[in-house]
């Protein structure tokens, strides 16, 4: 059966990160993807330039439908709209979780700052960021988002792993550096220079919970999720004037590669 997974983000109007690049990555990874909107964002590669939290009650509401019909086999959530939502989704989770025979991984990024330097969740949200990472199987913070969070000690502390993304050190070579408690496992590789890098740490994480909602492991699902990262990170469409979106679609159009197989004459 197809892996079903449920993102709760916001959602980019420019297409080259949250919801939008979920949905590209868990479909060309082989998921379903189904959505719980929780912000909705006026952007483009230059920045953002305005944001409407969807009411808390909305959120769940999304979440209830698609859970009480499709069932949910991962979960990943991204930008989160509001303090009043972070702490109600950690309740939800929480109560579907132990409703479930087994138990549901569930990926958070906290979202905190767009690429282009815009604001995307305040003190108070980022505050609330606590409530899920208790309840989640993997973080996935970058170095400014693992700072504001306390640090490594600190969300270790509330009980997931975490994945330490480096693209923001210095130098020619990238190292992601997962943490559990079995210890470390890094991945390193060389630095793609491009501009066109929005919707990276979006991708990561869907592409990690479609691999965890496959019955992959918590290392081949990163180390999947990474491959097409810096895959769509070298086949860009060339959009838009500033941070650009990557090529989720690798360069290709899957419909005209199958298309014969598909839609026989």
């Amino acid at each position: 059966m197809t892996a079903r997974l449920l993102i709760i983000a916001g959602s980019d109007s420019g297409g080259g990160a949250g919801i939008q690049a979920d949905i590209k990555t868990v479909t060309m990874l082989g998921g379903h993807a189904m959505t719980a909107i929780t912000a909705i964002t006026a952007q483009n590669t230059l920045g953002v330039q305005a944001v409407h939290p969807v009411p808390t009650d909305i959120v769940l509401a999304q979440i209830d439908s698609v859970v009480a019909d499709i069932g949910v086999d991962a979960v990943k959530i991204g930008m989160i709209g509001s303090a009043e939502t972070a702490n109600a989704v950690a309740d939800h989770l929480t109560s579907l979780s132990s409703s479930s025979r087994d138990p549901i991984p569930i990926i958070f990024d906290p979202v905190m700052i767009a690429s282009s330097g815009s604001v995307l969740a305040d003190p108070d949200t980022i505050a609330a960021f606590a409530r899920l990472m208790r309840i989640a199987t993997l973080v996935t913070p970058n170095l400014p988002e693992l700072a504001a969070l306390g640090g490594e000690a600190a969300v270790r502390a509330l009980g997931p792993a975490v994945l330490i993304k480096g693209g923001h050190a210095e130098g020619p070579r990238v190292t992601d550096r997962l943490v559990t408690d079995a210890g470390e496992t890094l991945w390193t590789n060389p630095r793609i220079e491009t501009r066109h890098a929005h919707g990276t740490g979006c991708t990561l994480a869907s592409g990690i919970a479609t691999g965890l909602g496959q019955g992959m492991s918590l290392d081949a699902a990163i180390a999947r999720a990474i491959a097409f990262v810096r895959a769509a990170l070298a086949q860009p469409p060339g959009l838009g004037a500033g941070h650009g979106p990557m090529g989720h679609a690798l360069g290709v159009s899957p419909f005209d590669q199958l298309k014969d197989r598909t839609c026989p004459a």
